[in-house]
């Protein structure tokens, strides 16, 4: 049906696995899969890239993240972008994965933590990308959350695998 480099939708006639529901027509946005990066320093300070939003035509706060190339492992993915966005590097483990819209979307997106992280070069940003590097305490994000200023459902998602993990 339509078709670009993010993502391709597709139509199809469907019915429930279970008995009962009638078949009809759905909708599919196959995707490739996406990677977020929680990147923490021996400070417990996290790295925030700050960058401009076409979806929603506004400037974001959110952790270093991005599509996980074909072939490529999502715990190199997180490791790249986190390198390519923010200049960071440290010690990677996957921390889990979600799926950011299971009603219409095919994809998953992981979420990496990348621990002792120290800056180890420049960004490395694609011809559209303009980002700006934060480092934030740790503490301060359940507030940051509560005040709006990071809204990127997909981060948020993140640190509930995080938060989930530590208690």
């Amino acid at each position: 049906m339509y078709t670009n480099r993010i993502f391709r939708v597709t139509e199809a006639d469907a019915q429930s696995t279970r008995p009962g529901p009638d078949a009809g027509t759905f909708f599919r946005m196959e995707c490739g899969g996406w990677v977020n990066v929680i990147a923490r320093t021996a400070d417990r300070e996290l790295v925030f890239v700050e960058q401009y939003r076409h979806g929603t035509e506004s400037i974001t706060l959110e952790i270093p993240g991005g599509l996980v190339d074909s072939g490529e492992e999502p715990l190199a993915a997180g490791v790249r972008e986190l390198r390519e966005e923010s200049g960071f590097a440290g010690s990677a483990r996957l921390l889990g994965s979600v799926h950011p819209n299971p009603a219409i979307q095919s994809n998953t997106c992981w979420t990496v933590l990348v621990d002792g992280v120290e800056r180890v070069g420049d960004l490395q940003l694609d011809a559209h990308e303009e980002i700006a590097v934060h480092l934030i305490p740790e503490d301060e994000v359940p507030g940051l959350i509560r005040a709006g200023r990071i809204t990127h459902s997909l981060v948020i998602a993140a640190f509930g695998l995080l938060w989930a993990e530590e208690r």
